[in-house]
C-alpha cells in the first residue's frame, strides 16, 4: 500500500493562513545575518514565509511582522523585491 506524501505546510506572516509551503515565498535570514529572499526554499537559516499577494505583503509590512520573525530590522530592498515578485493585482 502506497503512503500519500505529506505536503509541508508553512504560516503567511501577512494573512496568518497556513498554506503549502511551495505556495509561498520564502524570506531567510543566513548565520550570518544577511536577509535575502529564496527563491529554491533551501537556503540556510531561519525562514519567514508570505503570500503571493499585495495585501498579505502590506499587513506584514503594516504590523512589522518579518522584523518580528527575525528579531531585527529588514532591509527596504527585500521589501522592494517582494514587491516586485508579486503578480499585478487582479481586477
Amino acid at each position: 500500500m502506497k503512503r500519500a506524501k505529506k505536503i509541508p505546510l508553512r504560516m503567511c506572516t501577512g494573512c496568518g493562513e497556513m498554506k503549502p509551503k511551495r505556495e509561498l515565498i520564502r524570506v531567510v535570514k543566513n548565520p550570518n545575518g544577511e536577509i535575502s529572499l529564496d527563491d529554491t526554499g533551501r537556503k540556510p537559516g531561519r525562514g519567514a514565509y508570505i503570500c503571493p499577494r499585495r495585501e498579505c505583503l502590506k499587513n506584514a509590512r503594516k504590523a512589522k511582522r518579518l522584523e518580528k520573525a527575525f528579531s531585527g530590522p529588514i532591509p527596504a530592498e527585500i521589501y522592494q523585491r517582494l514587491e516586485e515578485e508579486l503578480p499585478e493585482d487582479e481586477s
